[in-house]
């Protein structure tokens, strides 16, 4: 079922938009339950400290652990649970824009489906090369890349963009495959030797910001101005949402200068914002590209976004997914979810009509969990 229910649009004096709520036991959960999933969410927030800029590119070396865009400090333990679409409870600050840090990766792969949706790009199977000509697909090996082998992660891209090179993030391990399974205990930043692409996955934020750039040089505009009129504007969201890119992520698009931004804040900057807008986004997903009857994004997309990648199956185009409900034990193996640093998630779930944000979460999918078994 579709949810019955889509939120009014937010402003600047109401951000969260007038959202109608529904009692747990009404949308179909144990009350006591559902707020005992709750306290254990606030209980159990993530150790990092307020001043969000200690964390950022600490696990890099120098010269790479510097910031080159802009951080916040961050919130307490927040979220809100959503289901039908209408807003059965929240806990922390829904309402307050926050980093999301790799969340913002779902938000670039929705830029690069709205670019095939409107014929600006065919099939995810086609070479980069074929439509990017500024020098980063030339070599042999780069041009074998396809918008696929970006998306899922897999691309092995070689070179240096905004001051980082792609070695930065070789054999970086995060939640799905580690990148280094195989090799010789290779750290973080080792270089090693690059696999074919399309063979290999690797979470580099070198080549996930390399995506960005090329989906900026496919719209021709930035992206957060594509994401704005094609997405944020016609779901309601608030108008405080940002899209931040580093400071020397500025390039020459067809003789005007423009930001490139970055799938992530690994250097700062990415997306800030709410709970409640990364619901609205999410409840997007839910609905398979529609809000309130009207066609955002096609369903054919979101097929194929939250296909298994063949390297990584916990993987599609920069969303998680719940294979063998390795992510969330509880959980259908339909739920997907956009994940980043700091325990934030956007987990969607269409067996449940459900949609749940975790801010600074320090277990996520215990919290997800929690509140699927609340559910009567």
């Amino acid at each position: 079922m579709p949810p019955t229910y889509f939120p009014p649009r937010a402003t600047s004096e109401d951000p969260r938009g007038n959202w109608a709520h529904r009692e747990p036991s009404e949308a179909g959960f144990d009350p006591s339950r559902l707020a005992a999933a709750l306290q254990f969410a606030i209980d159990t927030e993530i150790d990092l400290p307020t001043d969000v800029s200690l964390i950022v590119g600490r696990n890099d070396t120098p010269p790479y652990n510097t910031i080159l865009g802009p951080t916040k400090p961050r919130g307490p333990a927040g979220g809100v649970v959503i289901r039908d679409g209408y807003l059965i409870a929240e806990w922390g600050q829904p309402d307050r824009v926050d980093m999301t840090f790799s969340a913002t990766k779902s938000y670039l792969s929705t830029t690069v489906g709205l670019a095939q949706d409107r014929g600006l790009l065919g099939s995810m199977d086609e070479r980069v090369c074929e439509r990017i000509h500024d020098g980063g697909f030339d070599s042999d090996h780069n041009s074998k890349i396809t918008w696929k082998h970006l998306l899922q992660q897999t691309s092995e891209w070689q070179g240096t963009l905004f001051d980082r090179p792609d070695t930065v993030d070789h054999n970086r391990s995060v939640t799905g495959t580690s990148a280094s399974s195989g090799e010789a205990q290779l750290r973080k930043g080792d270089v090693r030797e690059l696999r074919t692409p399309g063979t290999f996955y690797e979470y580099n934020d070198v080549r996930v910001n390399r995506l960005g750039l090329c989906a900026l040089r496919i719209w021709k505009e930035p992206l957060p101005d594509v994401l704005r009129r094609e997405i944020m504007d016609p779901i309601g969201a608030s108008p405080g949402w940002a899209w931040h890119p580093y400071e020397n992520s500025w390039v020459d698009v067809d003789g005007v200068r423009m930001p490139s931004v970055p799938g992530g804040a690994h250097w700062g900057g990415g997306l800030f914002i709410s709970a409640l807008d990364h619901a609205r986004f999410g409840l997007l997903m839910l609905n398979r590209g529609q809000w309130n009857g009207r066609p955002l994004l096609s369903d054919s997309w979101i097929t194929e976004a939250t296909t298994p990648s063949e390297v990584n199956d916990r993987y599609g185009y920069m969303w998680w997914l719940n294979t063998d409900r390795q992510l969330y034990s509880h959980a259908p193996e339909t739920a997907f979810a956009a994940h980043g640093a700091g325990g934030n998630a956007v987990y969607i779930d269409p067996e449940h009509d459900l949609v749940i944000v975790t801010r600074w979460a320090g277990d996520r999918s215990e919290v997800v969990n929690r509140i699927l078994a609340a559910l009567t």
